[in-house]
């Protein structure tokens, strides 16, 4: 068996001002947007304010996972981040879908909209979220848990930049419709954004061989070591974004003894190792009679 640990620390002081900033901009926005009538500048605040509460989740998560394992969680709490990221960006969806749902409304009703408190409430967002992005851009470089919260900041200053647009052209153009349609963009890449890291956390979450890696390449790599006859009930998977685990059964040609058998998995190591698995755990076996599949798969108590 192989296998390295990595830890992924984030800096607690600065996301705290994070959280601390964009709870502030958050309350503004939406007193701002329900004053001058704004579904733009409303849906920017609580883009905002899910900001702060992914931000929380994303602290409280980095925290968990670096508690020691016991022998009741035996991989302590390294799956919290994923477990984050995937609420995170989740709620971010759904947010984005109730956001496109009333931006398609306004389109059917004419609402009257002060642009002027529109633009200032912009600006301060803009600087709010462009000071986070630069806070917590350098943690979110190698964790998908703040890449996650770091998307969060980096798309409301997005939106915020067309909230500012819009507002700049409510006031000299009198387009109002614009109100809507930067809803509606908005919300869209809210949807393209988040589904990436969606999609990752609920492969991770749910045990799914990680992108990259083809198990029959690998088996036949293996079973091209000398002393190896099979390897069967293969499990590839990631207990968080960085470790891939391997576990597998290996039939052996010969009855060998300890020694032999170390060789035969320095040399699986090495076939692992090309595919950044650094954590294995291989069972040997000799003549032993059991399903012989690559993958075992088994259905209501019986072996398909």
């Amino acid at each position: 068996m192989g296998h390295e640990h990595h830890n992924h620390t984030v800096r607690g002081q600065r996301l705290f001002w994070t959280v601390v900033l964009n709870a502030g901009i958050s309350i503004a926005e939406l007193i701002g947007g329900i004053v001058s009538g704004s579904m733009s500048l409303i849906s920017d605040a609580l883009h905002n304010f899910s900001d702060v509460l992914s931000l929380i989740i994303s602290y409280v998560a980095n925290l968990l996972s670096r508690k020691a394992a016991t022998d009741k969680k035996t991989y302590g709490y390294r799956r919290s981040e994923i477990l984050s990221a995937f609420i995170n960006s989740a709620t971010l969806i759904v947010l984005a879908i109730f956001i496109l749902y009333e931006a398609v409304l306004r389109f059917f009703t004419n609402v009257q909209i002060a642009p002027d408190l529109v633009i200032w409430l912009a600006l301060g967002s803009i600087f709010v979220n462009g000071l986070s992005v630069l806070f917590i851009h350098k943690d979110s470089q190698d964790n998908i848990n703040m890449k996650s919260a770091y998307l969060h900041l980096f798309g409301d200053m997005l939106t915020s930049i067309a909230v500012l647009i819009g507002g700049i052209l409510m006031k000299y153009m009198h387009i109002y419709w614009i109100d809507a349609f930067f809803s509606i963009l908005i919300a869209i890449y809210l949807i393209t954004m988040s589904w990436s890291i969606f999609k990752e956390s609920l492969q991770i979450i749910m045990q799914f061989t990680p992108e990259g890696i083809d198990i029959d390449i690998i088996v036949k790599e293996i079973c091209k070591i000398q002393g190896v006859k099979n390897i069967h009930h293969v499990h590839v998977w990631k207990i968080d974004e960085h470790e891939i685990m391997f576990e597998a059964h290996v039939d052996l040609i010969e009855n060998c003894n300890i020694t032999d058998f170390e060789r035969i998995l320095d040399e699986i190591g090495k076939v692992l190792a090309k595919y950044r698995i650094k954590h294995y755990t291989i069972q040997p076996e000799y003549s032993v009679i059991d399903n012989k599949s690559i993958i075992y798969k088994q259905f209501k108590g019986e072996i398909l």
